[in-house]
């Protein structure tokens, strides 16, 4: 329910007030504090106190924050269960000169969190959309976990049966780059047991917990370890899980890329099952035309 408020263009830092400036119209997507209020910038106080609603995905949680400092505006829910019935009307309202900022519960908004569909309506419609940077849970668990950071990838929370977790960890064995999870306290155990098996014993990882928090900690270790550490062990807030990458590539099955060529070339021209062959696999082009051909020659 929408929790409606005197408008108000002021915020407060250690009891000092000050004016926020107008803003153009639009949607500014705001990132807040994952843990220590104080991690906000002075740009995102002026959008939230300026803006004509802020879009919060718990407005309970939010409050937290936007009484901290003062800010009296109008708030909205927006969550996983209402964005899509709520984003024509947000697009309409922007259309005709308001402003909204959208926050989620902690850090920056859409990384696992509610405002995809709204962001893309805004897009379609041709409507701006700003940027106000900050916090973010992701970054600062990569920085902090001592692995590469020059290339990664997140994946967000892993499905949370075991067996289609198993499936999406079994699909990034041979990855590369590092890769970030978030993760609930409660299935942080059974996460870093499946990744041990999917990944390796001697990967190497970090678990970062309470991050920017008075108990901030980071774990470090092998994945063998981590699993050992955190086996059958309660831990609070969430947890984001950094693990190295594959140190290196696999070589494909000769007879898995070969049977899916077969099933591309059944459906598509041959030049267009080679490429999308050879992308798949991290193939030579030559290798794959060349079965190609003599696959075609035996018809």
């Amino acid at each position: 329910m929408d929790e409606q408020q005197p408008k108000t263009a002021n915020y407060f830092i250690a009891g000092r007030t000050f004016v926020a400036p107008p803003l153009a119209p639009g949607l500014y997507v705001v990132a807040t504090p994952i843990g220590n209020l104080r991690d906000i910038t002075i740009r995102a106080l002026e959008t939230l106190a300026a803006v004509d609603a802020v879009l919060c995905e718990d407005t309970r949680m939010s409050a937290r924050l936007l009484d901290h400092y003062g800010i009296k505006g109008r708030r909205i829910a927006l969550h996983e269960h209402n964005e899509r019935a709520k984003a024509d009307d947000i697009v309409a309202r922007i259309a005709a000169g308001q402003t909204f900022a959208l926050i989620s519960d902690a850090g920056t908004p859409l990384l696992s969190d509610p405002g995809f569909p709204l962001i893309r309506a805004l897009a379609e419609a041709g409507l701006p959309v700003f940027a106000i940077p900050g916090a973010s849970a992701l970054l600062s668990a990569l920085v902090v976990a001592g692995l590469p950071t020059d290339a990664f990838a997140f994946h967000g929370f892993l499905p949370p049966k075991a067996g289609a977790r198993a499936n999406a960890l079994k699909a990034l064995a041979d990855s590369r780059e590092t890769l970030v999870f978030y993760e609930s306290p409660r299935r942080l155990d059974d996460t870093l047991a499946a990744m041990t098996l999917a990944f390796g014993p001697d990967r190497p990882a970090a678990v970062a917990l309470e991050l920017t928090k008075r108990f901030e900690r980071v774990h470090r270790g092998t994945l063998d370890d981590l699993a050992a550490e955190f086996a059958d062990t309660e831990t609070r807030g969430e947890a984001v899980i950094v693990v190295g990458g594959s140190p290196e590539a696999a070589v494909p099955d000769a007879a898995d890329w070969n049977a899916s060529l077969v099933e591309a070339l059944a459906d598509q021209p041959l030049r267009a099952a080679v490429d999308a062959i050879t992308a798949q696999y991290g193939l030579k082009r030559k290798e794959v035309y060349d079965a190609a051909l003599a696959l075609k020659a035996e018809k």
